[in-house]
């Protein structure tokens, strides 16, 4: 099987007080945080500059939604379009429609116990 997954591409939660919480996680843990949470950076095989997104949201966020989890995972992948046609071909409900922006591509899919997981096809390269 051709690999699907590079690698986790973030993890976001919600929070009744985002901006307290990334605080509180730059106080005593150390993480940079910014308005978006958290960026961490690393190489891949190839050397080439990754990130990795780690993020409190507001508890009322819809964006997490048709799941009513509290958080929502995100990984990196490759060639997103080829692999949600794949998946949809094999019965996994793909949510929404995939989306386009300078730093990468989005394409959301349900896990049997309800979690929307959120694929991402990275342009790491935005972000510098």
């Amino acid at each position: 099987m051709k690999k699907r997954v590079t690698g986790l591409g973030g993890f976001f939660f919600k929070s009744k007080d985002p901006d307290k919480i990334k605080k509180w996680y730059n106080q005593y843990l150390g993480l940079n945080t910014d308005q978006y949470g958290c960026t961490f950076w690393w190489k891949d095989k190839e050397g080439n500059d990754c990130s990795t997104q780690w993020s409190p949201m507001d508890e009322k966020t819809d964006y997490y939604k048709p799941s009513e989890k509290q958080f929502m995972m995100n990984f990196r992948v490759e060639n997103l379009e080829e692999l949600l046609e794949t998946l949809k071909e094999e019965g996994v409900q793909v949510v929404g429609e995939m989306e386009t922006y300078d730093y990468g591509k989005f394409g959301w899919i349900m896990d049997p116990e309800g979690n929307k997981i959120e694929l991402w096809e990275p342009n790491d390269k935005a972000f510098l």
